[in-house]
């Protein structure tokens, strides 16, 4: 049996603009394509874009997937390993809810409190979140560099003791920074470089930015929905600080 490319859209709720740029980039290839130029799709691409699908709620870019779903010929073994995924992603995620619900509960008690009494474990902050999908996000945008650099196999090195470790101490630089914005230091000011500092030293574990890439990133922060909030968590306006101080000393100590 096979279905068309409509078909499969109405299904699986993808467009059929998606569908077509995913057999131009070789992710999904349909069974045969009809004299009209329409795709059809039979059980085993349906099967390969469940797939994809899982592995996009995992976020993982498109060129990963593929090779990830390539490297699997056996569709159970695969499946398996995709639900190993999904298990240790809802494990992260009732992380962050167990997070948010203390933050929430913390906020509350202190209500009435100013600047950052309010929060009264600043490490628990970021509890769940995964430093790996940040180095994720940075591959996306610029894979050169994160081959080159090998920031895959660090990660794959690091316990989860050191990665929570890395988080906390990023959270008490940031808590550093909001404090520094909060006295009104200059984005430029020699001693909000001097944090920026040791935040660049953290990062190049994983990725050594230029330039231009630092001042991206922290752009891309201020932009970001999902990491702009873990700034706002800290400190209201400490996306944009962090996006002007990161600016301010790419060019400064990296041009």
């Amino acid at each position: 049996m096979a279905w068309s490319i409509a078909q499969v859209a109405r299904m699986s709720g993808v467009t059929s603009r998606t569908l077509r740029h995913y057999d131009e980039i070789g992710l999904l290839t349909p069974a045969w394509v009809g004299g009209n130029g329409y795709r059809h799709y039979e059980e085993d691409q349906l099967l390969r874009l469940q797939q994809i699908l899982v592995l996009r709620e995992l976020d993982l870019g498109l060129a990963e997937i593929k090779e990830v779903i390539d490297r699997h010929t056996d569709p159970v073994a695969a499946l398996r390993e995709h639900h190993r995924r999904l298990l240790r992603e809802r494990d992260r995620l009732d992380a962050v809810a167990r997070m948010v619900a203390r933050t929430i509960t913390e906020l509350q008690e202190n209500e009435g409190k100013s600047g950052m009494s309010k929060i009264s474990r600043p490490e628990n902050l970021f509890e769940g979140f995964d430093g790996a999908r940040y180095g994720a996000e940075a591959r996306e945008r610029w894979p050169g560099q994160w081959e080159r650099s090998g920031q895959q196999e660090l990660l794959d090195t690091l316990t989860p003791q050191e990665i929570d470790r890395m988080q906390q101490e990023a959270t008490a630089g940031m808590i550093r920074m909001a404090e520094l914005m909060a006295a009104g230091t200059p984005a430029n000011d020699p001693v909000v470089f001097a944090e920026l500092d040791a935040h660049y030293r953290h990062m190049t574990r994983f990725w050594t930015p230029t330039a231009v890439e630092y001042a991206r990133l922290g752009q891309m922060q201020a932009d970001d929905e999902g990491f702009r909030a873990n700034y706002e968590r800290i400190a209201e306006g400490l996306a944009a600080y962090m996006r002007d101080a990161m600016a301010a000393y790419a060019h400064a100590r990296l041009s």
